[in-house]
């Protein structure tokens, strides 16, 4: 079982209301995090490599990974062949730990959930994972990640079950009938976290363009 300064960490971020408090939850955990992650199981970086590399061809470029925190991915994304990836973040301590990975082409710390100072169709793909759930991004972050995402290219996110049953559900089903994105995968439920005590599933979901 992760530590009980993890469990805490994670219930504060969890509960947190407003981006600010979200953004000094993290800066003040980003020394410790990686380890964290490790010792609580963390799945959804690999769930959304795997994801990603299924529906997005090998050097596609570029990617952003929103919501990198300490660059988890960026570093799996570096070593299976995608060599140009930005991150987003709206921790500069987490952002500040990415860097030096040496991965990212640029650093963006920024929030989801409004408007994102990048041009139309900007990516190739987009990668978010443990991005959207309890106490940091809802449905509202989905209309600025597909705007900037290019007509063919796929968005990979993970969502957890509290917000897929509070409306982003039928906000995917909303996008699907307009035709302005396409389910091309989804996962069943899973915890994302098996060594934490928060059970709550989340899902794997990549959303093709149009």
């Amino acid at each position: 079982m992760a530590d009980r300064k993890n469990e805490g960490a994670l219930a504060a971020a969890y509960a947190a209301q407003r981006p600010e408090e979200v953004a000094a939850l993290y800066d003040r955990w980003s020394d410790t995090y990686d380890a964290d992650m490790l010792a609580a199981g963390y799945r959804h970086p690999t769930i959304c490599l795997a994801l990603l590399a299924r529906h997005l061809p090998r050097g596609a470029a570029p990617l952003l990974d929103a919501g990198a925190g300490t660059g988890l991915i960026g570093e799996w994304l570096a070593i299976t062949g995608y060599p140009h990836v930005e991150a987003l973040d709206i921790s500069a301590g987490m952002l500040a730990k990415a860097e030096r990975k040496g991965v990212y082409s640029a650093l963006h710390c920024l929030a989801l959930g409004g408007p994102l100072p990048f041009a139309d169709n900007a990516y190739a793909g987009i990668i978010s994972a443990g991005v959207f759930t309890s106490g940091h991004v809802g449905a509202e972050g989905l209309d600025e990640l597909i705007r900037i995402c290019r007509p063919g290219g796929v968005i990979v996110l993970t969502v957890k079950s509290t917000l897929w049953d509070a409306g982003f559900s039928a906000r995917i089903a909303d996008l699907e009938a307009n035709g302005i994105v396409t389910r091309a995968e989804e996962t069943s439920p899973y915890v994302s976290m098996p060594g934490e005590a928060d059970t709550v599933p989340s899902r794997g979901l990549v959303l093709r363009v149009s």
